[in-house]
């Protein structure tokens, strides 16, 4: 036991290596461009104050969206997704596999659960002991479920999902715009420095490596950032994007597809003033979501929507799954 739990804190103590690394590489490219660019190198004045003016803009929205990325936690089911102790009594006690099958189905009728496994059964999660709410994924490394998980990160040493996707998104926006901007601007010195028309060595150095760092970064970030921007557009996960959501006519890759509006809608929100923030206004709970194919006569779960209001369901979250069809997501 004693071991197990030290190479568990191990592991936790590891894992904030790449978060640290990033740190130390946002630091030193404040300090080149700041110190050994803007007040070393440039001599105009006005240049000066353009230069940082931008930068700082930049870079604080930069280090705002990784701030809340990282520290941002995941959410988890709410408490109606946990079997209660009679259920998970009777569903433990029980041997066979059909029956175990069919007490899962009698749960998630008073819930708002549309999805299941590829066989058809509940999706259900054994570590958490919980109905697994639409497109919500049990995650190993943060040892829970997480609604709408997209993937984890080792980068923001957290999981990306509901609570935390559109500040994922800003942070590699605002990753990408903060290499772009200190390339363009440190590109002229670096052509002087190569050409020894400027001629200070440790500032040499430091403007140097600032275009390749930054140039490595910007290539590096503008196909994750690109891949996100077509997940978004299609209203996928990343774990969707490889194992398609299986409704009651089979797997269907658009299944949650509202149309390119409405599916950055419901990452961003509705007010467009906070769609470039890193403050909450994505839709919904994180709990269920509209999908694609609106036909009630496909849909027996619809007839249990009253029961849903009575277990505590709001208002606007009941209007907001009324007329989605059964939908079944594939286990990962």
């Amino acid at each position: 036991m004693a071991l197990s739990r030290g190479l568990r804190c191990c592991q936790r103590v590891l894992a904030w290596v790449p978060v640290v690394i990033i740190t130390l590489v946002v630091l030193w490219s404040y300090y080149a461009y700041v110190c050994e660019l803007c007040l070393v190198t440039l001599t105009n004045p006005v240049e000066q104050v353009a230069y940082l003016s931008i930068f700082h803009v930049i870079f604080v929205l930069f280090v705002w969206t990784y701030w809340k990325s990282v520290f941002t936690l995941p959410l988890q089911p709410d408490k109606k997704f946990h079997m209660s102790y009679a259920d998970k009594e009777r569903y433990e006690n029980e041997e066979r596999p059909e029956v175990q099958r069919q007490i899962l189905v009698e749960i998630a009728r008073k819930l708002p659960v549309y999805t299941r496994t590829g066989n058809g059964a509940i999706r259900f999660c054994d570590r958490c002991q919980l109905i697994k709410p639409d497109r919500c994924h049990h995650c190993s490394v943060c040892a829970m479920c997480v609604l709408k998980m997209d993937h984890h990160c080792p980068w923001v040493n957290n999981c990306v999902g509901f609570s935390n996707y559109k500040f994922f998104l800003l942070f590699l926006m605002y990753s990408l715009l903060y290499c772009m901007y200190i390339a363009a601007t440190v590109f002229k010195y670096v052509i002087k420095y190569w050409t020894d028309e400027l001629t200070n060595g440790r500032s040499k150095f430091h403007v140097l490596f600032l275009l390749f760092v930054a140039v490595m970064f910007f290539l590096s970030l503008m196909f994750l950032f690109g891949y996100h921007c077509w997940l978004i557009s299609r209203n996928r996960s990343t774990l969707e994007a490889f194992s398609a959501p299986v409704f009651q006519n089979g797997p269907d890759k658009n299944g949650f597809n509202l149309g390119f509006i409405k599916n950055l809608q419901q990452v961003f929100g509705e007010e467009k003033k906070l769609w470039l923030l890193p403050i909450v206004s994505s839709q919904g709970d994180g709990h269920s979501f509209p999908m694609r194919t609106l036909c009630e006569a496909q849909n027996p779960l619809l007839a249990n929507e009253e029961q849903w209001g009575d277990d505590g369901l709001d208002e606007e979250n009941h209007g907001y799954h009324e007329g989605s069809s059964l939908a079944m997501e594939m286990e990962t």
